[in-house]
């Protein structure tokens, strides 16, 4: 297993930064770069109504069999 060794301390070593380290950043900072494209706003949004609806799941489900209700009566 090749992966970056995150730490907090330096434990009496360089505070540098090691060349894994630096290269799993870019890594990370690329796939940022990628993801906040066209649809970003619209994943955010997405995101924004599921953790609402997650949150109120009875509630939602009460509201929108409500809904439905109220527009066979009227049609």
């Amino acid at each position: 297993m090749n992966t970056p060794n995150w730490s907090t301390s330096s434990y009496g070593d360089s505070t540098d930064t090691s060349p894994m380290e630096l290269s799993s950043l870019g890594e990370h900072l690329s796939l940022c770069r990628r993801m906040s494209g066209r649809l970003f706003g619209l994943r955010c949004g997405a995101e924004l109504l599921h953790r609402f609806v997650a949150a109120r799941l009875v509630t939602s489900l009460v509201l929108l069999a409500a809904l439905i209700a109220a527009s066979t009566l009227l049609y």
